[in-house]
Protein backbone atom coordinates (compact mmCIF):
# COMPACT_ATOMS: atom_id res chain seq x y z
CA UNK A 1 0.00 0.00 0.00
CA UNK A 2 1.57 3.14 -1.11
CA UNK A 3 1.82 5.94 1.62
CA UNK A 4 -0.12 9.06 1.47
CA UNK A 5 1.40 12.38 1.44
CA UNK A 6 -1.07 15.60 2.75
CA UNK A 7 -0.28 18.52 1.24
CA UNK A 8 0.08 20.78 -1.46
CA UNK A 9 2.87 21.14 -4.01
CA UNK A 10 3.51 24.36 -3.62
CA UNK A 11 3.92 24.41 0.16
CA UNK A 12 7.67 24.36 1.43
CA UNK A 13 7.19 21.86 3.99
CA UNK A 14 5.43 19.69 1.72
CA UNK A 15 7.53 19.91 -1.27
CA UNK A 16 10.40 18.70 1.04
CA UNK A 17 8.79 15.53 2.15
CA UNK A 18 8.48 15.18 -1.40
CA UNK A 19 11.18 15.56 -2.43
CA UNK A 20 12.36 13.01 0.14
CA UNK A 21 10.29 10.61 -1.06
CA UNK A 22 11.15 10.38 -4.87
CA UNK A 23 15.28 10.39 -3.28
CA UNK A 24 14.41 7.37 -1.72
CA UNK A 25 12.52 6.00 -4.73
CA UNK A 26 9.14 5.14 -2.57
CA UNK A 27 5.60 5.41 -4.24
CA UNK A 28 3.40 8.05 -2.88
CA UNK A 29 -0.12 9.27 -3.40
CA UNK A 30 0.11 13.50 -3.02
CA UNK A 31 -3.23 13.61 -1.76
CA UNK A 32 -4.59 17.42 -1.83
CA UNK A 33 -5.42 19.39 0.84
CA UNK A 34 -7.21 23.14 -0.50
CA UNK A 35 -5.09 25.41 1.59
CA UNK A 36 -7.44 28.49 0.30
CA UNK A 37 -10.39 27.11 1.65
CA UNK A 38 -8.79 25.95 5.04
CA UNK A 39 -9.08 22.81 5.04
CA UNK A 40 -6.27 21.88 6.96
CA UNK A 41 -8.03 23.88 9.85
CA UNK A 42 -10.85 21.73 9.75
CA UNK A 43 -11.57 18.55 11.99
CA UNK A 44 -11.19 15.50 9.28
CA UNK A 45 -7.52 17.29 8.89
CA UNK A 46 -7.03 18.54 12.82
CA UNK A 47 -7.72 15.13 13.42
CA UNK A 48 -4.34 14.01 11.60
CA UNK A 49 -2.09 17.03 12.48
CA UNK A 50 -3.97 18.82 15.77
CA UNK A 51 -1.89 22.20 14.39
CA UNK A 52 -3.39 22.56 12.01
CA UNK A 53 -0.41 22.53 8.95
CA UNK A 54 0.72 20.05 5.92
CA UNK A 55 2.18 17.61 5.13
CA UNK A 56 1.10 14.79 6.89
CA UNK A 57 2.26 11.20 5.93
CA UNK A 58 0.36 8.21 6.46
CA UNK A 59 1.49 5.16 6.31
CA UNK A 60 -0.76 2.18 7.55
CA UNK A 61 -1.46 2.86 10.78
CA UNK A 62 1.08 5.27 11.31
CA UNK A 63 0.20 9.11 10.41
CA UNK A 64 3.23 11.68 10.73
CA UNK A 65 3.57 15.44 10.61
CA UNK A 66 6.33 18.11 10.90
CA UNK A 67 7.95 17.52 7.51
CA UNK A 68 11.62 16.94 9.02
CA UNK A 69 10.21 14.06 11.24
CA UNK A 70 8.74 12.59 7.96
CA UNK A 71 12.00 13.04 6.46
CA UNK A 72 13.83 11.28 9.01
CA UNK A 73 11.47 8.30 9.39
CA UNK A 74 11.45 8.08 4.83
CA UNK A 75 15.17 7.96 4.90
CA UNK A 76 15.18 5.06 7.91
CA UNK A 77 12.67 2.98 6.62
CA UNK A 78 13.96 2.88 3.64
CA UNK A 79 17.55 3.08 3.75
CA UNK A 80 17.98 0.13 1.29
CA UNK A 81 16.62 2.52 -1.68
CA UNK A 82 17.73 5.35 -3.42
CA UNK A 83 20.53 7.84 -2.03
CA UNK A 84 21.55 7.16 1.87
CA UNK A 85 20.13 10.55 3.30
CA UNK A 86 21.29 10.03 6.98
CA UNK A 87 24.53 8.10 6.51
CA UNK A 88 23.46 5.42 9.43
CA UNK A 89 25.87 2.84 8.45
CA UNK A 90 28.62 5.38 9.25
CA UNK A 91 27.86 6.75 13.21
CA UNK A 92 30.65 10.12 12.80
CA UNK A 93 29.22 11.22 8.80
CA UNK A 94 25.56 10.11 10.93
CA UNK A 95 26.54 12.85 13.36
CA UNK A 96 27.32 15.68 11.00
CA UNK A 97 24.16 15.35 9.04
CA UNK A 98 22.11 15.64 12.03
CA UNK A 99 24.89 19.01 13.21
CA UNK A 100 23.38 20.40 9.62
CA UNK A 101 19.93 19.21 10.17
CA UNK A 102 19.48 21.08 12.94
CA UNK A 103 21.13 24.38 11.67
CA UNK A 104 19.01 24.55 8.71
CA UNK A 105 16.46 24.13 11.58
CA UNK A 106 17.40 27.03 14.05
CA UNK A 107 19.81 29.13 12.08
CA UNK A 108 18.70 28.96 8.40
CA UNK A 109 14.96 28.55 8.46
CA UNK A 110 14.47 30.94 11.01
CA UNK A 111 15.77 33.43 8.74
CA UNK A 112 14.86 32.61 4.96
CA UNK A 113 11.17 32.10 5.65
CA UNK A 114 10.27 35.35 7.19
CA UNK A 115 11.55 36.94 4.24
CA UNK A 116 9.62 34.28 1.28
CA UNK A 117 6.41 34.90 3.81
CA UNK A 118 6.58 38.29 3.28
CA UNK A 119 7.17 38.66 -0.75
CA UNK A 120 5.27 35.79 -1.37
CA UNK A 121 2.09 34.93 0.74
CA UNK A 122 1.85 38.14 2.50
CA UNK A 123 0.21 39.50 -1.37
CA UNK A 124 -1.94 36.31 -1.39
CA UNK A 125 -3.53 37.16 1.47
CA UNK A 126 -3.94 40.79 0.49
CA UNK A 127 -1.37 42.07 2.77
CA UNK A 128 1.94 44.44 1.76
CA UNK A 129 5.31 42.92 1.97
CA UNK A 130 6.97 44.56 5.25
CA UNK A 131 10.07 45.60 4.01
CA UNK A 132 11.48 45.71 7.47
CA UNK A 133 11.43 42.55 8.13
CA UNK A 134 12.60 41.32 4.89
CA UNK A 135 15.63 43.59 5.31
CA UNK A 136 15.75 42.64 9.11
CA UNK A 137 16.02 38.65 8.19
CA UNK A 138 17.98 39.15 4.54
CA UNK A 139 20.29 40.61 7.67
CA UNK A 140 20.16 37.27 9.57
CA UNK A 141 20.31 35.06 7.03
CA UNK A 142 23.65 36.69 5.30
CA UNK A 143 25.69 35.83 8.39
CA UNK A 144 24.26 32.39 8.50
CA UNK A 145 25.49 31.94 4.79
CA UNK A 146 28.88 33.70 5.53
CA UNK A 147 28.97 30.15 7.96
CA UNK A 148 28.19 27.99 5.30
CA UNK A 149 30.23 30.02 2.60
CA UNK A 150 33.37 28.65 4.63
CA UNK A 151 31.62 25.11 5.60
CA UNK A 152 31.01 24.67 1.76
CA UNK A 153 34.94 25.92 1.19
CA UNK A 154 35.97 22.41 2.74
CA UNK A 155 33.13 20.47 1.38
CA UNK A 156 31.34 19.49 -1.57
CA UNK A 157 27.94 19.39 0.72
CA UNK A 158 27.24 20.73 4.34
CA UNK A 159 28.23 17.41 6.15
CA UNK A 160 30.83 15.65 3.72
CA UNK A 161 31.34 15.02 0.39
CA UNK A 162 28.35 13.13 0.21
CA UNK A 163 24.48 14.64 -0.30
CA UNK A 164 22.21 14.28 2.56
CA UNK A 165 18.92 15.39 4.11
CA UNK A 166 20.69 18.19 5.46
CA UNK A 167 21.36 19.86 2.21
CA UNK A 168 17.72 18.48 0.55
CA UNK A 169 16.32 20.36 3.70
CA UNK A 170 17.39 23.96 2.59
CA UNK A 171 15.52 23.31 -0.96
CA UNK A 172 12.20 24.71 -0.78
CA UNK A 173 12.73 28.07 0.83
CA UNK A 174 16.13 28.60 -0.49
CA UNK A 175 14.14 27.80 -4.01
CA UNK A 176 11.82 30.60 -3.79
CA UNK A 177 14.06 33.46 -2.74
CA UNK A 178 15.84 32.37 -5.58
CA UNK A 179 13.49 34.20 -7.71
CA UNK A 180 13.71 37.46 -5.97
CA UNK A 181 16.44 39.94 -5.36
CA UNK A 182 17.56 38.29 -2.75
CA UNK A 183 18.96 35.43 -4.82
CA UNK A 184 22.01 37.80 -4.41
CA UNK A 185 22.37 36.77 -0.67
CA UNK A 186 23.21 32.84 -2.04
CA UNK A 187 25.13 34.50 -5.64
CA UNK A 188 27.51 36.49 -4.26
CA UNK A 189 28.81 33.57 -2.14
CA UNK A 190 30.74 31.25 -4.81
CA UNK A 191 30.76 28.19 -2.46
CA UNK A 192 26.99 28.41 -1.49
CA UNK A 193 26.34 29.45 -5.07
CA UNK A 194 28.11 25.93 -6.67
CA UNK A 195 26.35 24.04 -3.91
CA UNK A 196 22.74 25.36 -4.88
CA UNK A 197 23.72 25.03 -8.23
CA UNK A 198 24.41 21.08 -8.02
CA UNK A 199 21.37 20.26 -5.03
CA UNK A 200 18.43 22.86 -6.90
CA UNK A 201 19.54 20.23 -10.33
CA UNK A 202 18.64 17.02 -8.80
CA UNK A 203 16.26 14.90 -10.44
CA UNK A 204 14.16 14.69 -7.58
CA UNK A 205 14.01 18.05 -6.70
CA UNK A 206 13.59 19.31 -10.40
CA UNK A 207 10.56 16.68 -10.27
CA UNK A 208 9.05 18.52 -7.19
CA UNK A 209 9.64 22.00 -8.32
CA UNK A 210 7.92 21.64 -11.41
CA UNK A 211 4.85 21.91 -8.87
CA UNK A 212 5.96 24.63 -6.74
CA UNK A 213 4.13 27.55 -8.40
CA UNK A 214 2.26 30.14 -6.52
CA UNK A 215 -0.24 31.66 -9.44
Amino acid sequence: MALKLYGIAMSTCTTRAMTCLYEKEVEFELVPVDLYTAEHKQPPFLAKNPFGQVPVLEDDDLTLFESRAITRYVSQKYKETGVDLLRQENIKEAALVNLWIEVESQQYDPAISPIVYQIFVSPIQGQTPDQTVIEANAEKLGKVLDVYEARLSTTKYLAGDFYSLADLHHLPYTYYMMKTEWASLINSRPHVKAWWEDISSRAAFVKVAEGMTLN
